[in-house]
């Protein structure tokens, strides 16, 4: 037998799963080849099997017709592995600041553990955290079409379907929030090289009282621009573009500066005298906002990314 012809078939099996079905897909394939070689050209040769090898096609889109009617996925639940995926993610970011800001790792044996993370390491972890959802959803997915059962899942609604999703409006009101960000931003900037700080007792910038010690007011400072240069960064790209891809991105650039506001110790940070019991307080109401915040901000970023996956499957 032709080398040229077993090494087609070894690369066509490289796309076919399930071994009996591969060996007969190959089997009808070599057959065809050898009948066409030998009709079309006089002979199975090495130079007939070549021409009739290059009629037939790469290797992939040969396999990709056998494949037709047997996908990986069907194509039925291709809208749920966007959805899922980014309902895992959204809820896989929500944990991720809370461990960041109780210093705990959490486990849900055997489907999920969360390390102890500081805001470093959580940014590195959520790429990985997202490939692992996306698999985990992929898997599910795959087992439910191999097993050839109706099988209906439950829809979760997030009223993002793309004919339900309008175009943001980007002209008018992103330049108005741009100039309104910079412009406090830039406010904040200059309190902070003047002051160390832009936490104050009283509005009097020329004799400022200061609300929390030089190291945490400068500190927290630093994370709270942080957060208004990302969202300055994030309605001046929205003036040029209206990809969900920038607000994706801002998300995760906010719950990360959440999760660090989160882990900044209270106890010691007034630079003025506060009683136990109302500084209790004051964490209490702190923790909750700032929680509250994530979940709207992890909210929509599950919404963003699952726009994003619908538009791209309405593209396929």
């Amino acid at each position: 037998m032709s080398e040229k012809l077993e090494a087609y078939l070894e690369d066509i099996s490289h796309y076919l799963s399930g071994r009996a079905e591969r060996e007969e897909i190959l089997s009808e394939i070599r057959s065809h080849v050898l009948e066409k070689a030998a009709q079309e050209y006089g002979g199975v040769d090495d130079a007939s099997l070549g021409k009739v090898i290059a009629v037939y096609g790469p290797a992939r889109r040969v396999a990709e017709k056998y494949l037709d009617e047997n996908p990986i996925i069907a194509p039925a639940y291709r809208r749920y592995l966007a959805r899922y995926t980014a309902l895992l993610f959204g809820f896989h970011s929500l944990l991720t600041v809370f461990a960041i800001a109780f210093k705990k790792s959490f486990v849900m044996f055997p489907f999920l553990f969360m390390p102890r993370l500081g805001v470093i390491e959580a940014l590195m972890y959520l790429p990985t955290a997202f490939l692992a959802d996306l698999g985990l959803v992929a898997l599910v997915l795959y087992f439910i079409t191999q097993s050839k059962k109706d099988i209906k899942l439950p829809w979760p609604r997030f009223a993002v379907d793309i004919d339900e999703v309008k175009p943001p409006k980007r002209a008018v009101w992103n330049i108005l929030g741009f100039v309104a960000m910079l412009a406090v931003t830039d406010f904040a900037l200059y309190l902070f090289y003047k002051h160390r700080t832009i936490f104050f007792l009283n509005l009097d910038f020329t004799a400022p009282r200061l609300l929390l010690t030089p190291e945490a007011g400068r500190r927290i400072s630093l994370i709270v621009i942080a957060m208004f240069v990302a969202g300055t960064a994030g309605l001046f790209v929205k003036i040029f573009t209206s990809s969900r891809w920038v607000d994706a991105f801002s998300n995760t650039i906010s719950l990360a500066l959440i999760g660090l506001l989160l882990r900044q110790p209270i106890d010691n940070a007034f630079a003025i005298a506060v009683r136990e019991r109302l500084l209790s307080h004051i964490k209490l109401s702190l923790t909750i906002a700032l929680l509250f915040i994530a979940v709207m901000v992890a909210l929509d970023l599950i919404k963003n990314l699952v726009v994003i996956g619908r538009q791209r499957l309405a593209r396929q």
